[in-house]
């Protein structure tokens, strides 16, 4: 007898489209002897719908998918979630969200109201690997290096703005200036000089009221995926990422839009760097208090220094995402990590 899964997917976060896109991905692949999806958009407004299951969530001649603000609507009360007046049933939650207002806890929370079991992380492991700025000081105090920076609100940049300047220009250029609450790199700008440090402010603040402003660390971007199997957190093989030359950073048209970045599975370093990576990302998913998976972001210096960069307990989840690739490296297929998941 299957159980039935509500793939949640879109919501309001400036990660709308990956998220549809990961959707599409989990929807591809779920044991559908197991498991029946229903899949939920949420629109960027934060309207609920119940989409059919063809609903168009992949990227089409460059153009990325996204939910409409019309449809059946999706209520979630004392007995679930129901549409068009009938109860939907639903057994398990799978939140494919990213970013703010799904990958930060809030839906964790309504998920715990309505007493829905759902995949991933809980409330407070959810908020705290959002905000950055949070997680940091937790990964420090495991002996856990991280990059060397500051934090800015909008409002202390309002009234100080000389003082915090100064800061910036004492990390030495470049330094990379991001929301502390957001992902896909999208608000995140490169700042080569003091120049360009209030405009590279402004647009991390379009994103949040919160930015981190940090050290540039010149290396290698390593990553590793955890997965809780068995109730036990596992950790992947590590892979590296190669991005184009024309791009500065793993940005966000880096990431999704061209093509232009590659992982290299698994990296080619040295066995024991590879371990203590591996190690690490287990020791951050615990420090955090995380549930079901995470994809743990380093930087590997020219010295072989490890240095943790984020987590994400919410990572892309495409058939070609860096998660379910380095699953696959590692021996786990993607329908199989699914399953690990609900």
């Amino acid at each position: 007898m299957t159980q039935r899964v509500a793939i949640i997917c879109g919501g309001r976060s400036s990660e709308h489209e990956i998220s549809c896109i990961s959707a599409a991905g989990v929807l591809s692949a779920i044991d559908r002897n197991a498991y029946e999806p229903i899949l939920i958009g949420i629109s960027k407004s934060g309207k609920w719908f119940h989409l059919p299951e063809d609903h168009p969530l992949s990227i089409s001649s460059g153009v990325l998918p996204t939910i409409p603000d019309t449809g059946i609507a999706v209520a979630l009360g004392v007995d679930g979630f129901s549409a068009g007046g009938k109860n939907l049933n639903i057994e398990i939650a799978f939140p494919v969200l990213h970013g703010p207002y799904g990958e930060d806890g809030t839906i964790q929370g309504l998920l715990e109201i309505a007493d829905i079991p759902y995949v991933g992380s809980g409330v407070l492991a959810s908020a705290v690997a959002m905000d950055k700025s949070f997680a940091k000081p937790i990964f420090a105090s495991q002996g856990i290096k991280v990059v060397p920076g500051f934090v800015v609100r909008e409002r202390e940049w309002q009234k100080g703005a000389a003082t915090i300047q100064k800061a910036a220009d004492q990390l030495g250029y470049p330094i990379f200036v991001k929301p502390a609450r957001g992902g896909s790199s999208r608000g995140t700008t490169k700042v080569k000089s003091a120049a360009e440090f209030a405009t590279a402010l402004a647009e991390a603040f379009k994103f949040d009221t919160k930015a981190l402003v940090e050290q540039e660390i010149r290396g290698a971007e390593i990553e590793c995926a955890v997965l809780e199997i068995d109730g036990a957190p596992k950790a992947s093989l590590v892979g590296q990422i190669k991005i184009a030359a024309k791009y500065e950073f793993y940005n966000f048209e880096a990431k999704y839009l061209d093509g232009a970045t590659t992982i290299e599975l698994p990296a080619q370093i040295d066995q024991r760097v590879s371990d203590e990576i591996r190690t690490k990302a287990v020791d951050a998913f615990i420090s955090l208090g995380c549930s079901g998976l995470a994809r743990v972001d380093f930087f590997l210096t020219p010295n072989n220094e490890v240095i943790i960069n984020e987590l994400n307990t919410m990572p892309g989840f495409t058939a070609t995402s860096v998660f379910p690739k380095m699953w696959g490296a590692t021996g786990v297929g993607y329908t199989d990590v699914i399953t690990h998941l609900l």
